[in-house]
């Protein structure tokens, strides 16, 4: 690395300190403000021409919107609300990975019923570019393979 090269990649650490500084003290983030907090760039110009820095200051100010949308909007209201607020979205939260676990369950199921009756080699290159999904629904066979019994033991229905 040359020269010129290490001191951008020092600017540049410098400049995310700076944003996180400007962020937890909760000024606002522009350009002009970081130049005047920054120990070497000087002008808000060096800030906004370079594209990687003008990028993550837009970051940054996303990220300080964000926070103050929250804060603003757990300002306004009491405590008690705010609790009650955060308890149903728990409420919510282990509704939703209840759903999760039951719909993985019920396709383990699907995908077991299709495998027993000579389909699962289709299924496998259906999925044969999905690395991961076989990798956990292998994992999830075998923690519930208990609980699928084999179609052939209920012949006399059909």
């Amino acid at each position: 690395m040359n020269n010129d090269a290490v001191e951008s990649k020092n600017a540049d650490e410098q400049l995310r300190e700076v944003l996180e500084q400007l962020l937890e003290k909760d000024e606002d983030i522009t350009a002009r403000a970081v130049a005047r907090c920054h120990p070497t760039i000087n002008s808000a110009s060096s800030m906004t021409r370079n594209e990687a820095r003008r990028e993550l200051i837009a970051e940054y100010q996303a990220r300080q919107d964000e926070l103050r949308r929250w804060r603003g909007a757990t300002v306004h209201r009491a405590n008690a609300a705010t609790a009650k607020l955060l308890a149903e979205k728990d409420r919510r939260i282990l509704e939703l990975e209840a759903q999760v676990q039951l719909l993985t369950s019920s396709h383990l199921a699907a995908i077991r019923a299709v495998g027993e009756l000579g389909g699962f080699s289709r299924w496998a290159e259906f999925y044969a570019g999905y690395t991961a999904a076989q990798r956990v629904l292998g994992a999830e066979t075998a923690s519930a393979s208990d609980n699928v019994r084999p179609l052939h033991a209920n012949s006399d229905r059909l």
